[in-house]
């Protein structure tokens, strides 16, 4: 029975470290190509804009076009995510709500 939950215990560790490691990309993102922000949905005029961002996919930096999302809450603001410049690469830190 304890060695059970130690083995459980370890696994919720390593999960949540795994859960808070971050990637580091040696080459930097591209530039943000211009991008085009359509009006929101008509039945959705209160949803926020995901501005496009580069996503690393383990060999390169791919392009994920932005998009409206509903808020949390009324008048919460969208911060997009970027590429932070850390020591010898980047690293990605993402989106929020505010």
């Amino acid at each position: 029975m304890k060695k059970a939950l130690l083995t459980a215990a370890c696994g919720i560790l390593l999960t949540a470290g795994i859960a808070q490691a971050q990637v580091v990309v040696r080459v930097g993102p591209p530039e943000r190509p211009h991008e085009v922000i359509p009006p929101p949905p008509a039945e959705h005029r209160d949803w926020a804009w995901h501005g496009g961002y580069h996503r690393w996919d383990g060999n390169r930096y791919v392009w994920v076009p932005g998009a409206y999302e509903r808020p949390p809450h009324p008048h919460a603001v969208w911060v997009d995510g970027h590429w932070d410049h850390r020591g010898g690469g980047y690293v990605w830190t993402e989106g929020h709500w505010r």
